[in-house]
């Protein structure tokens, strides 16, 4: 039987916009499924100002009314985590998004920032900054069994890259709300929504063997006067910071995997539903 074609849709709200859009290219086209991916920047983002030429050349302007094109949809994180929610220039295009994907019953994933930002607009999570950056590879805690999950052994490692983290004790507490996974020191790496097709990743399992190397690397070129944690547990030189290693590939291409499954099996169950 032929596999289905999926069409993803993606919210690129990254800085790096091309190494951004190459990584989810190639995680989500790993495996056996066939993908059409879209990728879209938020108009909001640019109002006053000309979008810039290599943003247009590789994205689209957000429209809403093309919502119900696709499959399913994701929003990526942004080097925003310290912003309060209020700040950010397109909040409300992200909240008209969020509430138009919910309204459609399409299957969305939100990863770091994209995370926060969904699950304080939907349930109410609270954001709080931490007192220095979570970088580097960690392995992760199996905290509740997961469809995304599957295949994973407990302890399994991911790269963890923000400033902040949402309220760990909220989440428990939300009736509608599973926690799946966290690190040894329970910082989150993800939750589910129990009602509709929502996924809330805070680990960047998109990013490449050599993404947390240039993240470093662009934030100390950007203020070169301040001092920047190096990545943990990522080097195979640590005080050289050299041969940066791929220890989350496997994770990487189980979650992707597992995430895509679970949209065609969507797909199909809306199929038998119409017909």
């Amino acid at each position: 039987m032929a596999t289905p074609q999926i069409r993803v849709g993606v919210l690129n709200l990254m800085h790096d916009k091309v190494d951004t859009q190459q990584r989810f290219t190639r995680v989500l086209t790993h495996t056996d499924y066939q993908l059409a991916l879209t990728f879209f920047y938020p108009r909001t983002h640019y109002r006053g100002r000309a979008v810039p030429n290599l943003v247009q050349q590789i994205s689209q302007p957000l429209e809403f009314d093309r919502l119900g094109e696709f499959d399913a949809f994701i929003i990526t994180g942004a080097p925003i985590e310290q912003l309060d929610f209020g700040a950010v220039t397109y909040i409300d295009d992200i909240h008209r998004l969020i509430d138009r994907l919910v309204q459609l019953d399409i299957p969305q994933l939100y990863i770091c920032w994209g995370a926060m930002a969904a699950a304080n607009y939907l349930y109410g999570i609270e954001k709080h900054c931490l007192k220095e950056k979570l970088f580097g590879v960690f392995p992760n805690h199996i905290v509740n069994h997961a469809p995304l999950l599957a295949g994973l052994p407990d302890g399994f490692l991911a790269p963890h890259a923000r400033y902040a983290e949402l309220d760990h004790q909220q989440i428990l507490n939300h009736p509608d709300l599973i926690l799946e996974a966290t690190t040894i020191d329970d910082n989150i790496f993800s939750f589910r929504a129990r009602q509709h097709p929502q996924s809330f990743l805070f680990a960047h399992l998109e990013y490449g063997q050599e993404a947390l190397l240039k993240e470093y690397r662009r934030e100390k070129n950007a203020y070169p006067d301040r001092e920047y944690a190096k990545p943990q547990n990522y080097f195979r030189d640590p005080v050289h910071m050299r041969g940066p290693e791929f220890k989350w590939q496997p994770a990487q291409h189980a979650y992707f995997a597992n995430w895509l499954q679970t949209v065609a099996h969507d797909m199909q169950n809306k199929k038998l539903v119409k017909e």
